[in-house]
């Protein structure tokens, strides 16, 4: 009778771990799709995401691998590179209405700032995801259907660190420099029961990075503008006004980025 019992629990939980395999094999498939189509619906971008990694019964996750594309006209070929991030989720609201995650941790991602003088690619993006209509070309994603708002979600607690910055100026030739960008960290997002939608999410973080983007780029421009002045003087004394424009479009460079 012993042997029949133990031999219907081993069986029991061989179904229960192969149902969750299934169920995490499902969820890994569908969360790596929704984050690559509708992100970048949302963005006008081209958002790629190599391996997704969810635990249904620990309620634990990890994105490896996300890349947010530039829009067109940037010479940088992407604006935020993601290595790995964790997530941590309350297991039960999985497959309920609204989801709930516990944490978001995105480690030491690479941010790209870069500026043609007209704006800049963080808030051009930022910008995509405010719009409502979701048309027009970008990078070659996929805009042709509006994006639509999507599940319900709560998250407690959104980290960003370890970040760094590269601060690049297409009119200056592309030249980088690259700076620590500092800890972001946002929290109760989505409480209450109406909660909050993938892009309303995705807005708030963008909104979070490019404010942190521009206040922490201000010194490496302040050394680029530096620099290209100092160029412009050198110019100026065999070029004239050739050297004057250099300086001038320097000083104009700090002044842009002194107004954000």
């Amino acid at each position: 009778m012993r042997k029949i019992v133990l031999g219907i629990l081993v069986g029991v939980l061989l179904l229960a771990g192969l149902a969750a395999l299934i169920l995490g094999m499902f969820l890994d498939r569908a969360a790596q799709a929704g984050i690559q189509t509708i992100g970048s619906r949302l963005a006008q971008v081209s958002v790629e995401v190599r391996h997704v990694n969810l635990r249904p019964l620990s309620g634990s996750g990890r994105i490896e691998g996300l890349v947010v594309r530039n829009p067109a006209g940037f010479k940088t070929p992407a604006a935020i590179q993601v290595g790995a991030a964790s997530l941590a989720l309350r297991p039960g609201s999985l497959l309920a209405d609204k989801l709930v995650v516990r944490s978001i941790h995105i480690q030491s991602p690479e941010v790209t700032f870069e500026t043609d003088f007209k704006g800049n690619n963080l808030s051009r993006i930022l910008s995509n995801l405010k719009s409502t209509g979701g048309a027009g070309e970008a990078g070659g994603a996929d805009t042709s259907a509006p994006p639509r708002a999507g599940r319900k979600l709560q998250v407690d607690e959104f980290i960003i660190s370890g970040a760094k910055l590269n601060v690049s100026v297409t009119p200056m030739g592309g030249q980088a420099i690259t700076v620590p960008l500092p800890e972001i960290r946002l929290a109760n997002l989505g409480q209450g029961p109406e909660g909050i939608t993938p892009d309303q999410l995705a807005k708030k973080v963008m909104e979070a990075i490019e404010a942190e983007a521009i206040q922490a780029s201000s010194g490496a421009i302040g050394d680029l503008t530096r620099n290209a002045a100092d160029l412009g003087k050198e110019l100026g004394k065999g070029l004239g006004k050739g050297g004057e424009t250099v300086e001038k479009t320097a000083k104009g460079l700090g002044g842009l980025f002194k107004k954000k």
